[in-house]
């Protein structure tokens, strides 16, 4: 059970790496500006996720109690923007009775407009949540549904769940779409420790009908959770649609979502690549159990990730959401690969939660050096968001130093290495003697396109997310600098260019 292990291993290490330490301290310090955080206490996967009535809703995994892992419920919260979040009451608590505790894990929800459940009234379309109903108890998950009639703020359990149980412990994260083609629902979940995603179908969000597994296939080496199946444009083509399948699996060096792309009849799902390849969402350590709004404005497919990574205690909350990602397929020498851009939903904000005057540098020369940028940056802190293309044709490297101290002896490098023709995140300094740190350097394969490659470095706090050309690889993770490791500088090694630069700097959640 994959994601109960991350969590054990979130939960543990902070009390492994200072036993002494005194809990409940505030770390105002790490807390994000323009990423989702609960108010306090914990979290991790995005649930349920629907843009109803102008806003987009985010439920989440909760423990409404403690800042731990625990009492799993659905939290709840609403934006216009994606950065600015209403923090709501708890949507589906956890159900307690004399004879078993049932906790409210992952899954979905989906606005019922023709009224298939029964479940609306007075002529307005219910919404549904579709999640696995864990009981420690009985070691057992199946999949329970829920209703609202008040516009997601609360639900009521379907008096005869679950709607789907096979007498499993490890049976998880339903997400659930509706397929036009075949007038019905279609619900992806996962059987874990098979390394497979079943597919089933309904008429009406009750009754369900098997019809297909797809698995195993890529990485298999821990098990599946937090299934999805997305309909993707393809080269900006609405016309050219390939469904891709997430899965996140566990990894190595972390956790990994992979992807497969493929087609969609309705029942089965067949992967292009007969699954033989493994391909990552994101190549750092701290992002998984990302799904999508399927609903977006534009017809756009969303994702959402957590991130979290459990080296340091944070407070009074623990765990936040990744940047939401816009969805696309893009053809390539290797075949159709997912681009994921930081949501255009988020980008149009930008200016508005950040300082009045973006630092901006164009054609600007670095050759062999390090230039401060700090001096220049009219609100000097660890939230800023930067959007820069380099001529690399004459650099080794070249990439920002992140989160340096005053003296310049600690810092993280974020970069491209053009010798290597890689994307990179590299926290050596900054985690020298941290034993807890595992994956010091991150790396993922990206070319240069004419000898330019465009970087976008989303600091955020304890968050960093970095792109490279436009979404065609992502790496991301966690860093937790000192209160006073706030300077930033730009750096090559042999001659580069700025061709473009702009940075935000956020000055307000």
């Amino acid at each position: 059970m994959l994601r109960k292990k991350l969590i054990l291993l979130i939960l543990l290490l902070p009390a492994i790496k200072v036993l002494s330490q005194k809990k409940e301290v505030p770390t105002p310090q790490w807390r994000p500006k323009y990423h989702f955080t609960p108010e306090k206490n914990w979290t991790n996967d995005p649930n349920g996720l629907l843009f109803l009535n102008g806003e987009f809703q985010l439920y989440y995994q909760h423990n409404p109690f403690e800042n731990k892992w625990g009492h799993m419920s659905w939290g709840h919260a609403t934006s216009k923007d994606m950065i600015q979040w209403r923090h709501l009451p708890v949507a589906i608590p956890e159900i307690v009775t004399k004879d078993t505790t049932t906790w409210i894990y992952s899954g979905s929800a989906v606005v019922d407009k023709n009224n298939t459940s029964g479940f609306g009234i007075n002529g307005k379309p219910p919404i549904i949540a579709i999640f696995t109903a864990d009981q420690p108890k009985q070691h057992k998950e199946s999949q329970f549904i829920a209703y609202s009639n008040n516009n997601g703020l609360s639900y009521t359990q379907y008096s005869h769940n679950p709607v789907i149980d096979l007498n499993k412990s490890d049976f998880r994260d339903p997400n659930v779409f509706w397929y036009e083609p075949a007038k019905q629902w279609i619900m992806t979940v996962s059987m874990v420790n098979e390394h497979m995603v079943r597919i089933y179908g309904s008429k009406n969000l009750k009754e369900w009908t098997r019809l297909s597994d797809f698995g195993p296939a890529g990485y298999t080496r821990n098990g599946w959770e937090c299934p999805s199946l997305l309909p993707l444009v393809v080269d900006n083509d609405p016309k050219n649609i390939k469904w891709v399948m997430l899965v996140s699996s566990g990894g190595d060096h972390g956790p990994l979502i992979q992807y497969f792309v493929g087609d969609f009849d309705g029942e089965t799902f067949k992967d292009d690549n007969n699954g033989t390849k493994v391909l990552p969402v994101d190549y750092g350590d701290a992002f998984y159990a990302a799904i999508a709004w399927r609903d977006a404005p534009q017809n756009k497919k969303v994702l959402l990730g957590w991130m979290q990574d459990g080296r340091r205690e944070t407070y009074p909350w623990k765990g936040q959401m990744s940047i939401p990602h816009d969805l696309s397929l893009k053809t390539t020498e290797e075949g159709l690969r997912l681009v994921q851009e930081p949501s255009s939903f988020v980008t149009k904000s930008l200016a508005k939660y950040s300082t009045e005057k973006a630092l901006l540098k164009k054609n600007m020369p670095i050759n062999d050096t390090r230039i401060n940028l700090s001096k220049e940056r009219p609100f000097a802190g660890n939230s800023y968001w930067i959007e820069a293309e380099f001529a690399v044709d004459k650099a080794k490297k070249v990439g920002f130093n992140i989160v340096e101290n005053p003296d310049i002896t600690k810092n993280v490098t974020v970069g491209y290495d053009a010798e290597h023709g890689q994307l990179f995140i590299d926290c050596t300094i900054s985690e020298m003697g941290n034993k807890s740190r595992r994956n010091l350097e991150q790396r993922a394969p990206l070319k240069a396109i004419n000898g330019v490659v465009k970087i976008q470095v989303l600091v955020d706090n304890s968050s960093l997310e970095v792109f490279g050309n436009g979404g065609e690889k992502v790496i991301s993770t966690m860093i937790y600098p000192d209160i006073n490791a706030t300077n930033l500088s730009v750096f090559a090694e042999g001659k580069a260019v700025i061709k473009n630069m702009k940075i935000w700097d956020f000055n307000q959640k």
